[in-house]
């Protein structure tokens, strides 16, 4: 979506082969795209991919936070591990990210050609409403929103926009890492429900990054019509 706009595009995951598969379609589009192999909570790793970006792209000034994992079920008896995996990814990660990227970003707001820049962090409804076998989960998403309008209050008056997209059920592997009677459960839950596909996420990106310097897009929560919690 991105790339169809325009933008050169940085791709950091762990998997190269799927960097490498999308950075091929994105130029086949006429897109450029660069793959940086990293794993982001490694803060070393995040740290060196954002420079590479900003150096062989030549600036950054959109960065968006989407690595994630939904590892669901009862606090109690729960594997510590499972907790430690989530607080790394959907914490960590994404403020090593964050952290990284924002003299990048507050460079691009003050002499970029948008005169504006943008950080996209991907929370979830589970950020705003608690569920019982999801505490944890819900810990980290909610810490993702209370980062994102901190940070908000702090560089928006420099042109630096912090937008919060938060999905409801989508179409992914996210639920596919969960232990086998979890998955039955959210199958049970959500299998017979029309669910958001990653395009309807990106239609929500899109939006937010491409309006005028002046309009700042803080949150969006975005649902099926159908997923009534």
């Amino acid at each position: 979506m991105l790339a169809d706009k325009g933008a050169a595009v940085a791709l950091v995951a762990r998997r190269a082969d799927r960097l490498d598969k999308l950075a091929e379609e994105v130029e086949g589009r006429g897109g450029k795209a660069l793959a940086i192999e990293a794993d982001v909570t490694d803060r070393k790793q995040a740290e060196a991919a954002v420079a590479k970006a900003a150096k062989d792209l030549g600036s950054l000034d959109i960065l968006i936070n989407n690595a994630g994992v939904m590892l669901l079920g009862p606090i109690v008896d729960a594997p510590v591990e499972e907790w430690d995996t989530m607080v790394s990814v959907n914490i960590l990660g994404l403020l090593y990210t964050a952290k990284a990227a924002m003299p990048h970003l507050l460079k691009a707001a003050d002499k970029g050609p948008r005169e504006v820049a943008d950080l996209i962090n991907i929370s979830s409804v589970a950020g705003r409403v608690a569920r019982k076998g999801s505490g944890v989960y819900n810990a980290t998403k909610h810490g993702v929103g209370a980062f994102s309008e901190s940070l908000r209050q702090e560089v928006t008056e420099r042109h630096v926009r912090i937008g919060l997209i938060e999905p409801g059920a989508v179409s992914t592997e996210l639920a596919g890492h969960n232990r086998a009677p979890i998955r039955k459960t959210l199958e049970e839950r959500f299998g017979n429900m029309e669910r958001l596909e990653a395009q309807d996420i990106a239609d929500a990106i899109g939006y937010v990054i491409t309006r005028p310097r002046h309009i700042a897009i803080n949150e969006v929560l975005i649902r099926p019509t159908e997923q009534a919690q």
